[in-house]
């Protein structure tokens, strides 16, 4: 997770843009012929957009841009520590 590559997806695409990005990384990710390095690389690709995903969803319910993607980085940040 890299909170400025978040915050730059939130910033330069609608939720739309990023729901389907997200639909085609999962569904690459169920062909038999993909690797743990990919596999490992998409992961990080479908936490950042998730992330920015989170963020347009905080924004448009009132929560200030900055706190909002702070927010979700505690919150992945708190789900690694347990």
């Amino acid at each position: 997770m890299k909170l400025p590559v978040i915050r730059h997806l939130q910033r330069n695409n609608d939720a739309q843009k990023l729901e389907n990005a997200l639909e085609v990384l999962e569904n690459f990710c169920e062909h038999r012929s993909v690797t743990d390095q990919e596999m490992d690389v998409i992961g990080e690709l479908v936490t950042n957009i998730c992330g920015a995903l989170e963020v347009h969803q905080k924004i448009a319910e009132g929560v200030p841009e900055r706190d909002a993607a702070n927010g979700f980085a505690q919150k992945v940040l708190g789900s690694i520590d347990r």
